[in-house]
């Protein structure tokens, strides 16, 4: 019989070493496969013991097939009453294309056709097809003129094979798939760790082979590690498989082969090894504790704290070592550490025998090593790329170091002049460390990172005492002051209620020109610069990425975060760091927003909103996020706000800042809405504001607008006219903005009596005083047509004229006009109705 096992790219290799070790014979590599021959035992065999394959099959035939009728005979001349069990339900997956086969799902319902007229024919019934699980599920795959069809003795893919509990442990959790787990360990040779006989001497000494995770994640490896340890069969638990709905199954054999897999797994109890498991992150080594907990694993794994010396003492003397770790999942305030971890542990005299294999995205294993990998294989968890890098142990790379360069020497010496040196291998370099004044030397990947440290030493010490000076507890101690290493640190100091100090590190996007290994490695080191010279615990640092645009979103998620999905529900009462400005304190939250809840660099304007609410009796805040311009405008004194925003959770923030200062009762009102849409409805009432805040994102495409977008470039002009509608007489808008090229259509906004004053310079606080095109500020006033068009410099011509279109509406030249959103039939049924009564802003509030 023909076999062969699929598996993802990358697997290939090893998984051919995996099948000959199994004892299948002319086992042959090929790209996403590994092909054998043997019996049917030797298929059930693969099926049973394989942990790198995704599905084995048995070839039941191959023939011609250059267009459909050829594909139609080849399948139907397969004797398939032999073949498919008399009941069995069938389902046919095509792969590939001819030159006349174009589309897979023809190619398939041909087969499928040839297949069940075949059954009709020869045994007087068609076989029922059940695409979603069925009994047989056949493979058909074209290529050039040819065709093969295969049979998947699997069923489910064989990668599935976490233990149930596990599985509901992990849900909405990093879990390494199985297969890719023991791709890693079968780097590192676990399984001949596992097997290794012990010595007299190892019994004496209490030496154990010993795996150490170093970065556990949510415990994948650690699962496959044990599994391998105890001997346990990867499909003894199966309990429903592809071959029972094949004639040819044997259940006598495959029962027989069952007694075998406990019989192994049997004596494998008096197996004696180590695993010990740590990782950098509290929140991962939990998860992971919890999945080898409900596996049935704990007694196999020691977790310790995230250090090498106590690593080192959780693995004692060991006979025969190997490292991994899995920093796919790593957060990247904490990546530094991972792979300094690793590293210290690589170098560790009591594990210079000890290979490392380490599953990473970014490429950056090796400088924390401070030596190339030996092997890199490309593979794609999770449907996202990645790399298993593979060091050799320092024992066997000392060892080729020294024989290569006793080889290079011998044979390089006689031609080498009196003052030439001689390449050879090295042996990796000991790490680079800076020196930062307090006694410990801190690990960096690149030395020229020390001129990040002493600027960022010189901005802390010049801005601590600005900061003390001007009574400022959050500010901005670094934005990008050297061009390598682009990012920004905010410090922020919580108000007593709440002590501590975080740090949230944004880096900003590297250019294209800039090779991205290198640039994470920058950002890598200043995440563990940062909090050493500004003294903040590593548990308060967050890195969020941030891009340099001309567009994008003013704020929005960062991720999954320890909001989870009933953040909006918790937001109001959730113990969320507090900090205070200008008198007044506002919740924040570091892990679910790229944002934290507050703008430092509008720190000036909110002051002046303050300034300008003195003279004002009603205030009304506009994309009001979490309404920190709403708490200055009440604590200037103002009658009564207003604020809006579309997000719900951003509302609950903003009630939840005004009620932190005091600032509760039903003059103050919240309101859920979209914008434009509740500006035009107001224009409708008689509601004005003496004062209006304005800073809206710079785009937008929430869902909650349906098929509108928003962009403040494009919008601008119809957002501030609508909002000069709304301003009482004498009254003023603020309108701010980040889009860092934003350019005002002033002459298009003084057509509809609206004027700018830009008072930009004077909102940039000095702390963001190197980046001028933070954001833009504008004072909005409404004045009369005839003066606003005459103050932005109109001819006595033009004013004249659109002072005539909007007497003579008629009289208005054509212009090209935008395409009409097309109207659904609510729109429809609704403008055949009475006009919609305009309801008061207050009896809108935002939906619960």
């Amino acid at each position: 019989m023909e076999f062969y096992a699929s598996c993802p790219e990358g697997f290939e290799s090893a998984l051919a070493d995996e099948l000959k070790r199994l004892g299948l014979s002319h086992v042959r590599r090929l790209k996403g496969r590994a092909t054998f021959e043997g019996e049917l035992e030797q298929g059930y065999r693969a099926c049973l013991w394989s942990r790198l394959a995704s599905r084995v099959f048995v070839v039941l035939g191959r023939f011609e097939a250059q267009d459909a009728d050829e594909l139609y005979d080849g399948v139907y001349d397969i004797a398939w009453e032999n073949i498919v069990r008399p009941g069995a339900t069938i389902a046919i997956t095509a792969r590939g294309v001819t030159e006349q086969l174009r589309n897979t799902r023809f190619s398939a319902l041909r087969a499928k056709d040839a297949l069940c007229d075949r059954l009709a024919e020869t045994t007087g019934r068609r076989a029922d097809v059940d695409a979603a699980d069925p009994d047989v599920h056949l493979l058909l795959s074209l290529r050039q003129r040819r065709a093969s069809i295969s049979l998947d003795l699997s069923g489910d893919p064989l990668f599935k094979r976490l233990p149930p509990a596990a599985t509901r442990a992990g849900e909405s959790t990093h879990v390494l798939r199985p297969d890719y787990a023991a791709l890693v360990l079968a780097q590192v040779g676990w399984t001949a760790l596992c097997e290794r006989e012990l010595t007299a001497d190892d019994y004496e000494n209490e030496a154990l082979p010993t795996l150490i995770d170093a970065s556990c994640a949510g415990g994948g490896l650690l699962l496959e590690a044990v599994n391998i340890l105890t001997d346990r069969a990867p499909g003894a638990a199966r309990e429903r498989w592809g071959f029972e709905g094949w004639q040819l199954h044997d259940a006598a054999l495959w029962e027989q082969l069952l007694a075998e897999a406990r019989e192994r797994e049997a004596t494998a109890r008096e197996r004696q090894a180590r695993i010990v498991a740590a990782d950098i992150d509290p929140a991962a080594r939990k998860t992971a504790e919890r999945m080898v907990k409900c596996a049935g694993y704990k007694r196999f794994v020691d977790f310790c704290a995230a250090k090498s010396a106590t690593a080192l003492d959780h693995a004692g003397v060991v006979a025969g070592a190997a490292i991994v770790a899995d920093t796919t999942e790593t957060p990247l305030s904490l990546m530094h550490d991972a792979m300094t971890l690793v590293g210290e542990l690589r170098r560790a005299p009591e594990l210079a025998s000890a290979p490392v294999a380490a599953l990473t995205r970014d490429g950056l294993m090796a400088r924390a090593l401070h030596a190339e990998p030996a092997c890199s294989i490309a593979v794609m968890p999770n449907n996202e790329e990645a790399t298993i890098e593979v060091w050799p142990s320092l024992d066997h790379a000392a060892a080729a170091f020294e024989a290569a360069t006793s080889a290079d020497v011998e044979g390089e010496v006689a031609d080498a002049g009196a003052d030439e040196t001689v390449a050879a291998p090295t042996m990796p370099e000991p790490a680079a460390t800076l020196d930062l004044g307090d006694g410990k030397p801190l690990p960096v990947l690149i030395p020229e990172s020390e001129q990040f440290a002493n600027r960022l030493r010189k901005n802390a010490r010049l801005r601590r005492k600005w900061a003390k000076r001007e009574g400022v507890s959050c500010y901005r101690v670094y934005d990008a002051d050297l061009p390598d290493y682009s990012a920004a640190i905010d410090l922020y100091e919580g108000c007593p209620q709440t002590p501590g100090r975080w740090l949230v590190i944004a880096e900003y996007a590297a250019p294209k020109t800039i090779d991205p290994a290198l640039a994470q490695a920058r950002m890598l080191d200043i995440l563990v610069i940062a909090p050493r010279i500004l003294d903040v615990p590593a548990e308060h640092v967050h890195a969020k990425a941030r891009m340099r645009s001309r567009g994008g979103s003013q704020y929005g998620k960062q991720g999954a975060g320890k909001g989870g999905s009933g953040e909006r529900a918790n937001i109001a009462r959730r113990r969320l760091p507090l900090i205070e400005e200008g008198g007044l304190t506002f919740a924040v939250n570091f892990d679910d927003y790229l944002d934290v809840g507050i703008f430092l660099d509008h720190r000036v304007t909110r002051n002046l909103v303050r300034e300008h609410a003195k003279q004002a009796r009603r205030f009304l805040n506009l994309f009001a996020y979490t309404g920190t311009a709403t708490c200055y405008a009440a604590d200037g004194g103002v009658e009564e706000t207003v604020t809006v925003d579309l997000s719900n959770t951003y509302l609950d923030w903003a009630e939840r800042n005004m009620r932190q200062n005091g600032f509760v009762g039903p003059q103050h009102h919240f309101v859920r809405d979209d914008v434009l849409a509740w500006i035009r409805d107001q224009r409708q009432t008689r509601n004005r504001w003496d004062l209006i805040f304005v800073d809206p994102p710079t785009f937008s495409n929430s869902s909650k607008m349906g098929r509108r977008t928003w962009d403040v470039q494009r919008d601008h002009v119809e957002l501030l006219a609508g909002v000069s509608r709304l301003l009482t007489q004498g009254g003023h808008a603020i309108f701010s903005c980040n889009l860092r090229g934003f350019r005002p259509e002033t002459r298009k906004l003084a057509r509809a009596g609206v004027v700018l004053q830009d008072i930009t310079s004077q909102t940039i606080p000095e702390d963001f005083a190197r980046n001028q095109k933070v954001h833009h500020c504008y004072i909005v006033r409404r004045l009369p047509i005839e003066d606003a068009m005459a103050e932005v410099g109109f001819s006595a011509e033009e004013i004249a004229e659109r002072v005539e279109e909007l007497r003579n509406p008629e009289a208005r030249k054509p212009r090209a006009t935008a395409p009409q959103p097309m109207l659904t039939k609510d729109d429809k049924l609704a403008s055949k109705g009475k006009p919609k009564k305009k309801k008061f802003y207050a009896s809108t509030p935002k939906s619960k």
